[in-house]
């Protein structure tokens, strides 16, 4: 019953609901840590009685998970399995009610992304060696980036069949397997075109077996660089020039949008550019420049200070 539960939970999430299997996944093992719980609470013989589940019973959970000292994002992804989970078994007629719907969790306070600025960014992208191999590769990776605003994933899937250095653009896969076109200019043009005839035609003969290998960024053995690599490339080099600890590729992705917005793209644009699929996900970088007009104020205005 549990485990037959959990896999056609799981089917539906990924069918229907059109999540990710790694978002699947953990929604899984959300559940299972909630029926842990029952077990615990109400005995084994009833752990997975589903059905006698209330919102006083789902109360009890969350207020378990804060003892535990869940962190808040934490608690909010194990509440969101929960409503999955009852949404599902209320669509097989399992039970009639979802008791999770009537949940009402703080919710989680926005933090305004951190960004480059201009001239860090820039930095950073000049900051490999051209002349070295893994340095063109790294070069690309930054360019791309910076230039497009892509995803670290998007950057790990995407193939040399997807780039088009004629119309400078490239075409991604995003969550939930929408697909979008990204552009970029004259430099990464030309360090892509770089890389491909140098850099990844070198890699690729270190590559083991007889198989083409698509992707677009090698690793070493000249087979498709991970997200962790991607990560890791990203971290070192920003270390380099002495930026946060924290940079990453999405550090360089929300460069990308503070800057678009800081010289007057439209907002819209910049949505679409992302590949958000709300409006209200890039409306937290309006703040972003709102809080450098304000500390751009702060200095410059006389009565700033007063």
């Amino acid at each position: 019953m549990s485990a037959t539960l959990i896999d056609e939970f799981m089917t539906y999430l990924t069918d229907v609901r059109r999540v990710s299997p790694q978002t699947a996944e953990a929604y899984a093992l959300d559940v299972r840590q909630f029926v842990d719980f029952l077990g615990e609470t109400r005995g084994e013989e009833r752990a997975w009685d589903l059905a006698a589940v209330d919102y006083p019973t789902l109360r009890r959970y969350l207020a378990h998970l804060t003892r535990q000292e869940y962190g808040r994002t934490s608690i909010l992804r194990k509440l969101s399995a929960l409503r999955a989970l009852f949404r599902y078994l209320v669509s097989t007629g399992a039970i009639e009610h979802n008791p999770a719907a009537l949940l009402q969790p703080a919710k989680t306070p926005k933090h305004l992304p951190e960004a480059l600025s201009e001239a860090e960014a820039q930095e950073l992208v000049d900051r490999p060696n051209e002349h070295e191999i893994l340095g063109q590769r790294n070069e690309v990776i930054l360019e791309l980036l910076y230039a497009t605003g892509m995803r670290v994933s998007e950057l790990a899937g995407l193939d040399v069949a997807d780039v088009d250095l004629e119309r400078r653009s490239a075409r991604v896969l995003g969550k939930g397997n929408r697909e979008r076109v990204v552009f970029f200019g004259v430099p990464a043009e030309e360090m892509v075109r770089r890389y491909l005839q140098q850099a990844r035609t070198l890699l690729l003969t270190k590559r083991k077996g007889t198989e083409e290998e698509p992707a677009l960024v090698l690793n070493k053995n000249g087979k498709r660089l991970s997200v962790r690599g991607i990560q890791n490339v990203v971290h070192e080099l920003a270390l380099q020039i002495g930026a946060s600890a924290r940079t990453s590729p999405h550090t360089l992705r929300h460069s990308f949008a503070t800057h678009l917005l800081d010289r007057g793209a439209d907002l819209r644009v910049i949505q679409e550019l992302l590949g958000h699929k709300r409006i209200a996900t890039t409306q937290i970088y309006t703040h972003v420049s709102q809080a450098r007009l304000q500390e751009a104020y702060g200095k410059a205005h006389p009565l700033a200070k007063e």
